[in-house]
């Protein structure tokens, strides 16, 4: 059995991996030349722990995983207005928490592919799908810049993200499955050895109305910015103007001095999109099915994606994986999307919760969020807020 699988993230490589420890042939496209190295950092729990234990890959995420003691907000002068401890948070969302940055999980995965037999797994970057359409006995997809000109598998699967070209090819065009949450959301990585010190250890962020900044030290001297901002009705003219570090400077100048230094090291295009949901009546069509944001984008605000992102495509391919005949793939991609929807549905509803209090919009909302977080040194009010946090989906 041969499938092809579009997009080299996280869910992408995770179902490439089972499926070719399944004994299926796996040529996985990337349209990047290169694996992306922009990305947020992730509170990697629930049910993607368990996946990643179950099929071995726990040790590569725990290895490349950053000790965080705390998520302090701070105001323009950079004093503490409060703060969430790590480890409490921990236990309350299940004990297995690590932090992880979005490239270094992706890398951790692409390793992992050295498990699977020689061969039996092709990677291409710089590959981007041009069209995808059925025949009698297979799914065929056009490949750009190579000599073959188009593959033919018993399977496609779907794992080019929120902006999938092969959800908008066999399912429709994106507006209709994107939910955009009113924001969007910047992330870049700059060198910068003081900050990198002072913030060692925690993540920092701006407790601060509309926007938020926040950082966090990586291992070397650099530091990983990530910047929310509220993507207000009519803003096209708005975010055509000038190239996204400009937007960033209009946007988040003034809001302190690590935030002003970090702008003035900000490239000129860091990664800059629109914090969305993917709502779809179906996930699995003939023989092509979606796995991870592509299906079920949850946004950052549910802090959930790589979690779902590595569970998603585990399970998928533990359904597919013993599939050894054409006539059962349609019923195994429709068990993949039963058992797996209700999950992707809880963790978006978490993340709808959270809009509010992530983005507040006034002094009172961002005073609220304050006693919230301050609350959860009490008991009883922190299983409160871990579940307003995290939803059932972390037990």
């Amino acid at each position: 059995m041969k499938a092809v699988v579009v997009g080299a993230g996280i869910a992408g490589l995770v179902t490439a991996r089972q499926l070719g420890l399944a004994g299926w042939d796996v040529e996985v496209l990337e349209k990047s030349a290169v694996p992306r190295p922009d990305g947020y950092m992730m509170d990697f729990f629930g049910p993607g722990v368990e996946a990643s234990e179950r099929i071995g890959l726990y040790p590569r995420l725990k290895e490349v995983s950053y000790h965080v003691e705390a998520a302090e907000y701070v105001n323009l002068g950079g004093h503490p207005t409060c703060s969430l401890d790590y480890d409490r948070f921990a236990r309350l969302a299940g004990g297995n928490v690590l932090s992880l940055l979005r490239p270094d999980m992706e890398r951790a995965a692409l390793a992992a592919l050295d498990d699977v037999s020689s061969g039996r797994v092709r990677v291409r970057y710089g590959a981007p799908v041009s069209k995808v359409w059925s025949a009698e006995d297979c799914v065929r997809v056009g490949v750009e810049n190579t000599p073959d000109g188009s593959l033919a598998a018993d399977v496609l699967v779907g794992a080019d993200g929120i902006h999938s070209s092969v959800r908008a090819q066999v399912f429709g065009p994106e507006e209709e499955y994107l939910r955009p949450l009113g924001m969007r959301a910047a992330a870049f990585i700059v060198t910068e050895p003081d900050l990198n010190a002072r913030f060692r250890d925690r993540f920092v962020l701006t407790d601060s109305i509309d926007r938020v900044a926040g950082l966090y030290s990586l291992r070397s001297d650099q530091v990983a910015a990530f910047m929310v901002y509220r993507d207000v009705p009519g803003a096209a003219v708005h975010l055509s103007s000038g190239s996204p570090r400009d937007r960033l400077h209009r946007e988040f100048a003034g809001l302190g001095h690590a935030v002003d230094r970090l702008l003035e090291l900000c490239p000129e295009h860091p990664y800059d999109d629109v914090v969305a949901q993917i709502v779809m009546p179906g996930w699995q069509d003939g023989r092509t099915v979606l796995v991870g944001d592509a299906c079920g984008a949850v946004s950052l605000l549910a802090g959930q994606g790589g979690s779902l992102a590595i569970a998603g495509a585990a399970l998928l391919g533990d359904i597919l994986g013993p599939v050894a005949s054409p006539g059962r793939i349609g019923p195994a991609l429709a068990e993949f999307e039963r058992r797996w929807r209700p999950v992707v549905e809880e963790a978006q509803a978490a993340g709808r919760r959270a809009v509010s209090s992530f983005l507040p919009a006034n002094r009172t909302q961002r005073l609220l969020r304050r006693w919230i977080i301050r609350g959860t040194r009490l008991p009883g009010i922190d299983r409160l807020v871990a579940r307003q946090i995290v939803g059932r989906i972390a037990k």
